[in-house]
């Protein structure tokens, strides 16, 4: 089992930018593939970054794509989410999320990942 702790969240006004970050221990990390999901109140968990083991393959959701972006360095057991543009309904708590196994190809949907964060929130006032 991997632990993750994420940190980074705060509040923002619309067209600033955050940076998440995750940290990894118990695993090796450098085998999994990463993501990270996020959930508004009173809805769904979805989607928001992923990017494979090796760090050469990334995967964004449609409503990120070209604002957020996703990284990694294995050497410090981290994954970032760069967060640029943001817009009120990027506000939620944002989740950091490992591969059930290793060497995947990016994963996309949760039923893929096996562990997961405790969340920060990010908050984009108008």
């Amino acid at each position: 089992q991997v632990q993750l702790v994420e940190s980074g969240g705060g509040l923002v006004q619309a067209g600033g930018s955050l940076r998440l970050s995750c940290a990894a221990s118990g695993r090796t990390f450098s085998i999994y593939s990463m993501g990270w999901f996020r959930q508004a109140p009173g809805k769904e968990r979805e989607f928001v970054a992923a990017i494979s083991w090796s760090g050469g393959s990334t995967y964004y959701a449609d409503s990120v794509k070209g604002r957020f972006t996703i990284s990694r360095d294995n050497a410090k057991n981290t994954v970032y989410l760069q967060m640029n543009s943001l817009k009120p309904e990027d506000t939620g708590v944002y989740y950091c999320a490992a591969a059930k196994n290793p060497w995947s190809a990016v994963p996309r949907v949760m039923a893929d990942f096996g562990s997961w964060g405790q969340g920060t929130q990010v908050t984009v006032s108008s």
